[in-house]
């Protein structure tokens, strides 16, 4: 299939998602997030370009596709760059999916997702959106996202139309938004907005990411990378945090979501004794649509 992939995660031992077609309407991302995994196998990550005659391909591969699986949009390229304000190729793909059935999961960091709530809202899906922190720091980690109360608000949006909604908080990064009550802003917001499940992780460092923190955040970066270097691990090609450092981060988020009553998973962690969902991802929230109990 020329663009419905099964989902790879780049042979990570510690991925846990069940299996899943990844889809991408773009390639690259206008977000500019500092701390972008894709920007390491993506050209001009942050270059956001339309795919070419993708819908034609995409209805060419659905007819192909197994119904016991389901689409996740976006792995790697936001589904909502600013461009689909105007070009409505992701409205375009889900009224396709919608016409095949085809469960999704939308992943994204934009509140253009709250546009396409007439077609969500008749389909069998979860959107998932990520929000790092309320702090006036996330113009530095994700220069070109929209604004944390934003997405917020597209929660809301979603969430009272009856879409089930996901917080990806993640990913955690040491001096950013790694202390309590950063993570207990982010979650009690997210609850009120009626986000049903979470899902966090550590930052993973790369070559080119290292680069760009080291850029961006200067001095104050020295340390983290120290820590990554001479105290973290290796899994795959990235660096991860020292094991128990990463466990208690992880923890302390995982009790914050059951005070606030919310589901709770990690991703390519390996903490699996910290679920509290039956998926990491929040596919799990597809039965609240398949039954008609998705509203917030």
């Amino acid at each position: 299939m020329r663009v419905l992939k099964e989902f790879d995660p780049w042979k990570n031992p510690l991925c846990t998602c069940p299996p899943k077609y990844s889809l991408n309407p773009y390639t690259g991302c206008a977000h500019h997030c500092i701390y972008c995994y894709a920007s390491s196998y993506i050209p001009r990550m942050h270059e956001c370009r339309p795919k070419r005659n993708f819908i034609q391909d995409l209805k060419k591969d659905v007819r192909k596709a197994r119904r016991d699986m389901y689409v996740s949009m976006s792995n790697s390229s936001d589904p909502y760059p600013p461009m689909e304000r105007h070009l409505n190729l992701t409205r375009k793909t889900l009224a396709v999916l919608k016409a095949h059935n085809i469960r999704v999961l939308v992943l994204t960091k934009s509140d253009i997702v709250a546009r396409d709530v007439d077609l969500l809202s008749r389909m069998v899906c979860a959107v998932s959106i990520t929000v790092t922190t309320l702090r006036d720091n996330v113009k530095l980690i994700e220069p070109g996202a929209p604004a944390p109360a934003s997405r917020l608000k597209a929660m809301s949006i979603l969430s009272k139309s009856g879409i089930p909604v996901v917080l990806r908080l993640d990913p955690i990064i040491p001096g950013i938004n790694d202390d309590e009550r950063s993570v207990l802003e982010v979650v009690r917001l997210a609850k009120e907005a009626g986000a049903r499940h979470v899902v966090s992780s550590t930052l993973k460092l790369r070559p080119n990411i290292i680069r760009r923190m080291r850029r961006v955040l200067g001095d104050s970066f020295r340390e983290v990378e120290r820590l990554y270097r001479e105290e973290g691990e290796r899994v795959g090609g990235n660096l991860y945090l020292p094991r128990k450092m990463r466990y208690d981060l992880l923890k302390m988020v995982k009790t914050i979501c059951e005070e606030h009553s919310l589901t709770f998973a990690v991703c390519r962690e390996g903490f699996t004794d910290l679920f509290t969902a039956p998926s990491c991802d929040g596919s799990h929230l597809f039965a609240l649509k398949s039954t008609g109990g998705g509203s917030g």
